[in-house]
């Protein structure tokens, strides 16, 4: 009996160590990240959405991101809340607003960089250490805006920089995606650049018959070259959950 009974927890023993380990990803952010409806005929992604194609089954991405969302109006309409509700210990929470905060015509989502802003990051980062999860704050992907003389133009202030300075004073992890989105942009160069963007001639998609020129939001290529720089970044930071990558996903996409 001793004998079996020992195989027994040998067995269970053998069992955990080859439990594989998973990982659970929050993503809180605005329209370039976020999901959109009927992926299949839509032409315009979020990079967020197709975030999930790059991990195997280890890794869950739970995208709350929503279009127009600001750091203020996400939180003020509860959708913080309803995240906080989901999280858990050792999951990771992916931060990313600045595009809406900056509608300085719109008192429901616009927040001053210096001091709306930075405090409801603090909520977001600071909130998510309470419930033992892991904060990660991104910048914003840069526009596409060049001028006459084909340079890519900057519209996004000070905010990048607050959102940088907040994280060294936090000590959380950044990751730059305006100055990585800016390096793919400008190498790229105007007009090739927008087949990153939503840029449809008229007829070209069913989905938006009358086209569209859209310099902020992503194709599904453009989505899936924005998060391969975010993927980049968090191999170089190390991230633990990257060893469930799929190396064939990254290799198709580029």
């Amino acid at each position: 009996m001793l004998k079996y009974f020992l195989i027994f927890l040998l067995t269970i023993w053998m069992s955990g160590c080859h439990q594989q380990e998973s990982y659970t990803l929050h993503l809180v952010g605005d329209s370039t990240m976020a999901d959109k409806k009927d992926p299949e005929l839509n032409p315009e992604h979020g990079w967020g959405q197709v975030l999930p194609s790059y991990f195997d089954s280890a890794v869950t991405v739970v995208n709350h991101a929503v279009n127009g969302r600001s750091t203020k109006s996400f939180i003020e309409e509860g959708k913080w809340d309803r995240v906080k509700a989901q999280i858990k210990s050792g999951d990771y929470v992916f931060i990313q607003f600045g595009h809406n905060d900056q509608k300085s015509k719109d008192a429901e989502r616009y927040t001053n960089p210096y001091t709306g802003y930075r405090n409801n990051l603090k909520t977001y980062v600071t909130e998510a250490h309470a419930l033992g999860a892991k904060p990660v704050l991104f910048s914003s992907i840069v526009r596409r805006k060049f001028n006459e003389e084909g340079v890519l133009i900057d519209t996004h202030g000070v905010y990048p920089y607050v959102m940088r300075q907040l994280a060294i004073e936090l000590d959380v992890p950044f990751v730059d995606m305006q100055w990585y989105s800016e390096q793919l942009v400008a190498s790229m160069g105007d007009p090739k650049s927008k087949k990153l963007y939503l840029w449809l001639e008229p007829g070209e998609s069913s989905y938006k018959p009358e086209g569209k020129q859209d310099d902020t939001h992503f194709s599904k290529y453009g989505a899936q070259q924005m998060a391969q720089l975010a993927i980049k970044e968090m191999k170089n930071q190390g991230f633990p959950f990257v060893k469930y990558l799929k190396a064939e996903n990254l290799k198709t996409n580029n």
